[in-house]
């Protein structure tokens, strides 16, 4: 009888080490994919500000439509402005 405890609980600390370690390995690879998708955030982030300073030069430049395309793009940004500084009046 003691000895089938024993075994049981030999049994029980191998299923924990196994378990502890399954659980740093994942924590390591979560650790990873965050950090893959902080770094994917910040390109998506770098090229959508690309985009749009693409499509300001092209609207300055005369392509597609020239002014009316520069005055909706320049009230973009003044609105956006504007909301920046309700924002900070507040």
């Amino acid at each position: 009888m003691l000895k089938d405890i024993r075994h049981n609980i030999e049994q029980l600390i191998a299923l924990y080490e196994g378990q502890k370690a399954e659980s740093l390995k994942l924590a390591s690879e979560l650790e990873l994919s965050k950090k893959t998708i902080q770094t994917q955030k910040d390109k998506i982030e770098q090229l959508e500000k690309e985009v749009d300073n693409l499509k300001l030069s092209q609207a300055f430049s005369g392509a597609e439509g020239g002014n009316p395309a520069a005055k909706e793009k320049i009230g973009q940004l003044l609105r956006q402005l504007d909301k920046c500084i309700d924002q900070l009046e507040k």
